[in-house]
């Protein structure tokens, strides 16, 4: 039985164009968490886990809050690093998604956009889970567009997280954004009728 509301998850791997898709149900008057930004919010300037992060990883923060360039460089690629900071930001951000669901309850659909999703196991509690994928090279080309990456970053990050095929197979739906934006549009469109429709009987 589907929960009230329907939660939609959303995850991708990096540069597959998540942050675009999610903008697109936003518009369609799908209220969205975005678990990146309440993480860039705890750990921003008088963010709530500056303290933590600064206790365990001495030097990564300043008046600026987290240098999350400093902390990548501490954490990706060091599995027992990565799971201390976990430790600190999974428990804050699963209240703040508690405090969401709670506060968007009498809308019939809320969008759930978790980068992390499958690797945090967060789907067993989602109805279902949409999975942005494209094809590498232009997860390449749009990655390597950010300000400060490089090729070892990237390879990095991406050695971090599930590869695209095993989320493609793990997804309810797949949206393709190697395509035209309108095209993706469409696709995104079509999904939100449908669960509407869906919903309503």
């Amino acid at each position: 039985m589907p929960h009230r509301p329907f939660r939609l998850g959303l995850t991708g791997s990096i540069g597959m164009g998540k942050s675009a898709v999610a903008g697109m149900m936003h518009a369609m008057g799908v209220p969205v968490f975005d678990a990146d930004a309440q993480v860039h919010q705890l750990q921003g300037p008088g963010g709530a886990l500056i303290g933590a992060i600064e206790a365990r990883f001495p030097g990564t923060t300043g008046p600026g809050g987290v240098d999350r360039q400093a902390l990548g460089t501490r954490v990706i690629g060091q599995p027992d690093e990565m799971a201390a900071l976990e430790a600190i930001v999974h428990p804050a951000v699963r209240a703040a998604r508690s405090d969401f669901l709670a506060r968007h309850r009498a809308y019939p659909i809320v969008l759930l956009d978790i980068p992390l999703l499958f690797e945090t196991r967060a789907e067993r509690g989602l109805d279902m889970v949409a999975v942005v994928s494209a094809p590498f090279f232009l997860q390449r080309r749009r990655v390597m567009a950010r300000p400060g990456m490089t090729e070892a970053r990237f390879r990095r990050i991406r050695a971090s997280q599930m590869p695209d095929h095993v989320k493609r197979a793990r997804a309810d739906v797949v949206i393709e954004t190697g395509c035209p934006k309108w095209r993706t549009r469409a696709q995104v469109r079509g999904l939100i009728a449908c669960l509407r429709r869906s919903l309503v009987r």
